[in-house]
C-alpha cells in the first residue's frame, strides 16, 4: 500500500515559513553585508561626516526626530500615491482603447517610447511652471507622466499576448468582444499590469522627490533633502532619504501581497 501523507494546519504553517525564509534571507543578508561594508568604509578610511555619514549616524539621526521624518515623508508620498493612481489608471485605460483601435496604437505607441526617454529633471521644471511650483499639483503630474506611459507599454503587450488560436477559438464561438476582453486577454494581461505596477511603485517615489526639488512646500521630503544637503547636512539629509527609501518598499510590498491575492495561481504554478 502507498503511504499517504497529511496536510495539518501546522504542517502547512511550517512550510510558509519555509518559503518565506527562503524567499527572504538572500535579500536580507545582501542588504546587513552592505551596511557592514559602509559602515566599516567609513570608520577605517575616516571620511568626513560631511561627505558620507556612516549608517550607524543616519539612524541615530532620524531616531532624533523619527515623527517628524515620517510626517514630511507622508506629505511626499501621498503625492507620490496620488500621481501613480491617475497615471495608471491612464495607462490601462488608454492601453484598452489601442488594443480595439490598431490606429490609436500606431500613432501613440512610438511617442509613449519617446516620452519614456525624457528626464525627471527637464520635466519637472516645466510643470512647475504650468501647474505651480510650490502646489502638489505639478507633482502629481511629474509622477502621472511618468507611470503613464510605462504602464501603458506593459498593458498593451499583455492585452496582445494571447495566442491566435485562442482568439480564433472564441471567434469561433461566436463570443462577444467584451467576452473576449474579459476572459483572454484581461487574464492574460495581469502579469504584465502588475509588473507595471511594481515598476511604478519605485518610479513614483523617485519622481515625487525629485520633483520636489524644483520647489514644493517645506514639509515634504524633496525640499527637506535639498536644504539639509545644501548646508552640508548630510546626516539629516540621508536620513530623509532613508525615509524615501522606506515608503517605496512599502509601497512596493503592497502592490506584491496584491499580486498575490488577486493571481493566486500564479504562486501555485511557480511553487512560491
Amino acid at each position: 500500500m502507498q503511504a499517504t501523507t497529511v496536510s495539518t494546519p501546522a504542517v502547512r504553517s511550517t512550510d510558509q515559513v519555509a518559503k518565506w525564509f527562503h524567499i527572504l534571507w538572500p535579500p536580507v543578508l545582501t542588504f546587513l553585508v552592505a551596511i557592514a561594508l559602509w559602515e566599516g568604509a567609513v570608520w577605517l578610511f575616516e571620511i568626513p561626516i560631511y561627505l558620507l555619514p556612516a549608517p550607524s549616524q543616519i539612524m541615530a539621526t532620524f531616531l532624533e526626530r523619527p515623527w517628524f521624518l515620517l510626517g514630511i515623508g507622508m506629505v511626499t508620498f501621498s503625492n507620490a500615491l496620488m500621481g501613480s493612481a491617475i497615471g495608471c489608471s491612464l495607462g490601462v485605460l488608454v492601453a484598452i482603447f489601442c488594443v480595439r483601435w490598431t490606429f490609436v496604437a500606431d500613432g501613440l505607441l512610438p511617442l509613449a517610447v519617446a516620452a519614456s526617454a525624457v528626464p525627471i529633471i527637464a520635466l519637472s521644471p516645466l510643470m512647475g511652471i504650468w501647474l505651480g511650483s510650490v502646489s502638489a499639483a505639478s507633482k502629481i503630474g511629474v509622477i502621472a507622466v511618468m507611470t503613464f506611459f510605462p504602464t501603458l507599454v506593459s498593458v498593451y503587450a499583455g492585452l496582445i499576448s494571447p495566442r491566435a488560436d485562442a482568439l480564433l477559438l472564441m471567434r469561433s464561438y461566436a463570443a462577444p468582444q467584451r467576452d473576449v476582453f474579459l476572459k483572454l486577454r484581461m487574464p492574460a494581461a495581469l502579469p504584465f499590469l502588475f509588473n507595471a505596477l511594481r515598476v511604478c511603485a519605485t518610479l513614483s517615489m523617485i519622481g515625487a522627490v525629485v520633483a520636489e526639488f524644483f520647489g514644493g512646500p517645506r514639509n515634504a521630503l524633496g525640499v527637506y533633502i535639498k536644504t539639509q544637503a545644501g548646508i552640508l547636512r548630510t546626516r539629516e539629509a540621508w536620513s530623509a532619504i532613508m525615509v524615501a527609501c522606506l515608503y517605496g518598499l512599502i509601497f512596493y510590498l503592497v502592490i506584491v501581497l496584491i499580486e498575490r491575492w488577486v493571481m493566486p495561481w500564479k504562486q501555485r504554478h511557480s511553487g512560491q
